[in-house]
């Protein structure tokens, strides 16, 4: 049995990749990258809880968190090659000059598709696993 905790971050995940989507569509980049970044990271945060059955690391860092998951987790390597770019959004994406001036009008209609691919990747993976793990 998934603890309830655990299908709750899965929720949420599921809900800010939504998220990420809308934005993308209406054509605000920096939102949809931030809301990737942040669909990964509750995703991975579920995955903790269901799979790993422990808590969480207190970070927002995504390659820190897939590397405690990765003997649960087989993402491919397209996909952790660019978690350390979907990780950054967490901060540029919203802050002016935390990396980029404007982030409003720096990130790019390709840099928001590349991490709505890879929150996609992760968070259907996940939400794989935990069903497998027990059907929520």
């Amino acid at each position: 049995m998934v603890r309830r905790e655990a299908l709750n971050w899965l929720k949420e995940a599921l809900a800010d990749f939504r998220r990420a989507s809308r934005s993308f569509e209406d054509g605000d980049y920096a939102l949809s990258t931030f809301m990737a970044q942040q669909a990964c990271e509750k995703a991975f945060k579920a995955a903790y809880l269901a799979l790993a059955r422990s808590a969480y690391p207190k970070t927002n860092d995504l390659v820190l968190l897939y590397n405690g998951l990765s003997r649960y987790l087989d993402l491919p390597e397209e996909v952790v090659e660019y978690l350390p770019e979907v990780s950054q959004y967490y901060t540029i994406a919203r802050y002016p000059n935390a990396g980029l001036e404007l982030p409003s009008e720096s990130i790019s209609k390709g840099q928001a598709s590349r991490a709505i691919r890879i929150a996609k990747a992760v968070v259907t993976t996940i939400e794989r696993r935990i069903k497998e793990a027990g059907d929520p």
